[in-house]
């Protein structure tokens, strides 16, 4: 079964490729590109589109591999150990009720295929995706307090995401195939927006989508508007009734949006825009 896209998701033919690829191979897909791409959401639409149950791993600086596969409760089974009576050191006995399963077992131990997401992996630790390296390629691991070796049932649709804030190592990509969500242009832009506002009015789409890449294509933006900051932006527009007449600027030069916080998230950006503004206007 070949994903080819979902009424809910705009995958480019590439895209569509490179998900097929990954589930041929039985490789982790590897998924790159700026934030607010739908990199996340890629997964998510897969497994619906497949009929797949969705697993999800949304990683921290703070997050270790290891949690990935199963952490063991110590302190919980020593709290017990001390408190327990009579009936509680059966419980205690048994270090199995001290082994919590990850989401890494629990897609092993599924009983059909799953679609597995391990979200963010560059805000980990450097070591972090070389400690998953055995486990994704073999798709086993090994439980030293229980001493039971844990086999996938079915090997999972692995997802990877990345922001790039991280270089990874390169035997973890040697195990991956990549794919780069390139930022939309504005063609597959209006088809991203028609999933989301089907009855938009076309010129108000066209003097939104204007707006949006005259504000994302300044140099020097510290944080540039993503796809689902157009979207709330739209929503905004939409809530407000703004009028395609406060969208248009004269000359077709460049102009303030209304409700541009929508856009612009700092400061240092909104001066930036609005000193291009005051230049556009000294110079007419």
């Amino acid at each position: 079964m070949k994903f080819q896209g979902s009424d809910q998701y705009v995958a480019t033919a590439d895209l569509m490729l490179a998900v097929n690829a990954a589930a041929q191979l039985q490789r982790p897909l590897l998924i790159k590109g700026e934030p607010g791409t739908g990199k996340t959401m890629l997964a998510e639409e897969v497994a619906s589109a497949l009929g797949m149950p969705l697993l999800q791993w949304h990683i921290k600086s703070t997050t270790k591999a290891q949690q990935g596969l199963y952490e063991y409760d110590a302190v919980s089974r020593l709290r017990d150990s001390q408190l327990a009576g009579i009936e509680g050191s059966e419980r205690v006995r048994n270090i199995e009720n001290y082994i919590v399963k990850g989401v890494l077992w629990q897609a092993f131990e599924a009983d059909r295929p799953v679609v597995l997401l391990i979200d963010e992996i560059d805000k980990a630790d450097i070591e972090f995706p070389n400690d998953l390296l055995r486990e994704i390629d073999r798709m086993e691991f090994y439980v030293y307090e229980t001493r039971q070796l844990v086999k996938a049932r079915h090997r999972p649709l692995v997802f990877i995401t990345s922001n790039n804030e991280k270089e990874l190592p390169d035997a973890f990509l040697r195990r991956c195939f990549f794919h780069y969500i390139r930022f939309p242009d504005a063609e597959t832009m209006k088809k991203i927006v028609d999933v989301h506002f089907p009855t938009l009015k076309k010129d108000l789409l066209a003097a939104a989508l204007k707006n949006f890449y005259d504000v994302r294509n300044l140099p020097g933006l510290k944080k540039k508007p993503s796809t689902s900051e157009l979207i709330d932006w739209l929503k905004l527009l939409l809530a407000e009734d703004v009028p395609v007449d406060a969208l248009q600027a004269k000359d077709d030069k460049v102009s303030i949006p209304p409700l541009v916080g929508a856009l612009l998230k700092n400061e240092q950006d909104l001066t930036l825009f609005e000193k291009l503004v005051f230049m556009q206007k000294n110079n007419r």
